[in-house]
């Protein structure tokens, strides 16, 4: 049955999780995420699903325990903070190599280092471009809200096991610690079956499945990494997640994602007031990015502000997006520092329509 919460971001992810079916939680606590491991414990999924909740001794042992359980065929997630994240690096992209389906979440706070607990979208590269060694991608899906925290958790599983590949919801601190309604769906009951490549030991049907990401013979190696490439390939034809929003008659164009994207909505409103015709982009899977999408856009409109609570990472996407068929700048704000609607209808107008 479907219902109604008023919950934090963060919580909406892990509700959403039980109900998604999840077998196993693995995580750490750091701020601003760990109410996910928090409320989890407190509910006690177990009693209600079968699903098990621990916390493991280091972000490193978590991804790894990450690794096993879905090498085991189980849907298995966790949730981190960025430095959490990079301490996950090295697990990430073994997961990555080894062909395997999982869910890591990463409430994104300000950078570099151990930087800041407030909110931030600095590690969109780490997320989009591989942040451990390799030629890797994760599936990265960006909610711009509470609602979207919960449902992106069974849209994430989904994508995972079809093309048994890790996927990252790149959320951030502002929306893991907000509050807003939530509708949740029924629950979904665990799965009973193990996939065919799960590690489930020797059946009378086949030997037992062997799950690595390491191979010394190059040339076998390079086959495995043409056949990841053709499937990354799949996964930006059939993939692509976005939204337009007033831009039917739009002139201008900011591009942005996750809570950027929601003041972005206020700019409109404000630049709209003064005669300044401009609509929103929002990318949803950042990778893969709507690259398609957003170019099309350049034959319509004579600028576009890329908006971003970074120095400037997303921009580069845009950029390539649009082949240089019109201006793009960027406008963000670092340390944990949110913009203000009217701050980017400044910008938008020194940087895009001023020049």
């Amino acid at each position: 049955m479907e219902e109604f919460q008023l919950m934090k971001g963060n919580e909406a992810v892990a509700e959403a999780a039980i109900r998604a079916g999840t077998d196993g939680y693995f995580g750490y606590p750091i701020t601003p995420q760990s109410e996910v491991m928090e409320y989890l414990m407190t509910v006690k999924p177990y009693e209600r699903t079968g699903m098990v909740v621990l916390q493991a001794e280091s972000e490193v042992a978590a991804i790894n325990m990450l690794y096993g359980g879905a090498a085991c065929g189980k849907k298995v997630m966790t949730t981190s903070s960025s430095p959490g994240i990079s301490l996950m690096q090295e697990g990430i992209s073994y997961i990555a190599g080894s062909e395997l389906p999982c869910l890591v979440v990463n409430v994104v706070r300000g950078g570099p280092g151990l930087g800041t607990i407030q909110p931030s979208q600095s590690d969109y590269f780490q997320a989009t471009k591989g942040g451990g060694h390799g030629d890797y991608r994760l599936i990265t899906l960006a909610p711009s809200s509470v609602q979207e925290m919960a449902d992106f958790v069974t849209i994430a599983f989904d994508l995972a096991f079809k093309y048994r590949n890790p996927v990252m919801i790149l959320s951030d601190g502002a929306i893991g610690q907000m509050m807003e309604k939530v509708k949740f769906k029924e629950q979904k009951p665990r799965a009973t079956e193990f996939p065919e490549w799960a590690t489930t030991g020797k059946t009378p049907d086949r030997e037992r499945n062997i799950i690595t990401s390491l191979d010394l013979d190059p040339a076998r190696h390079e086959r495995h990494n043409i056949k990841l490439q053709a499937k990354y390939k799949e996964v930006e034809k059939n993939e692509v997640l976005f939204e337009k929003i007033s831009c039917e008659d739009a002139e201008y164009l900011f591009v942005a994602y996750g809570t950027s994207s929601r003041i972005c909505q206020k700019s409109i409103q404000l630049a709209r007031e003064e005669g300044i015709k401009v609509g929103l982009f929002r990318p949803i899977t950042l990778w893969p990015y709507p690259k398609k999408e957003l170019g099309a856009m350049s034959d319509q409109i004579k600028g576009i502000l890329a908006v971003e609570m970074s120095g400037g990472q997303m921009v580069e996407d845009v950029l390539l997006s649009v082949d240089q068929k019109v201006k793009v700048d960027h406008y963000g704000r670092m340390g944990g520092i949110i913009p203000t609607p009217e701050e980017i209808v400044e910008a938008l107008k020194n940087k895009i329509i001023g020049e």
